[in-house]
Order: structure tokens, then sequence, then C-alpha cells
């Protein structure tokens, strides 16, 4: 069974942000993922000291086929900084994974399925 990560921003931590809304469009696409036969989890990570230990956690839990990064820490310039410290973490802690970025969340599957 392929397995994918996908690691995005906790919505709880952005203010104005619907962090109900975006749960229920992660879930649906979580369920898309098992209906697919694909196993997948989610880490979510705030811009603190937090972020690191967080991401090694999650990388280092099972060998993954796939880390997908969420629009939402690659599109937000002042989260920069944080971008370039998970694509290093992925390549230092889950170097056999392929990386793939998903536009918003309704895409992750199929961003995830660009590199399965």
């Amino acid at each position: 069974m392929s397995s994918v990560l996908v690691v995005g921003y906790d919505p709880q931590a952005i203010p104005g942000v619907d962090a109900e809304a975006v749960r229920t469009v992660l879930d649906g696409q979580l369920s898309r993922f098992a209906e697919l036969g694909i196993d997948a989890a989610v880490s979510e990570v705030v811009f603190d000291e937090s972020a690191k230990p967080t991401l090694v956690k999650s990388l280092t839990e099972r060998p993954w086929d796939v880390v997908v990064v969420g629009g939402g820490i690659r599109k937000t310039e002042p989260l920069l900084p944080l971008f370039e410290q998970i694509v290093n973490l992925i390549r230092r802690h889950a170097p056999q994974a392929a990386i793939a970025f998903n536009s918003n969340g309704g895409d992750t599957v199929e961003a995830a399925r660009r590199r399965l």
C-alpha cells in the first residue's frame, strides 16, 4: 500500500481562518486517499520551536512514498523559512519520499498521485 504524509500549517494558528472548514476539506481528502487504497496521514505545523520536532516525528514514523507540502506554507511569503526547513527535513529524514505540492487543500490527492 502506498503511503502519503500531508504537511500543512495548523489552521487554528492562523487568525481569521475557519479552521473547521479547512479540516472538513482535509478530512474529505483523507477519505479519498482511503478509497484509493492509499494510507495517508497529516502533520500540522506552526512556525515556532515546535515545527522541527513535530515534523521529524512525522517523517520518521514510517517510510513515506510521498510527502505533500501544503500551499498555505509555500504561498505565504513570511513562511518561506519554514518552507525551506520543511523541504530540508524531508530530504534528511525521508529521503526515499517524493515531494509533491498542492495548490489548495482540495487537490491534495491529485498532488500525491502525480508522484506515486
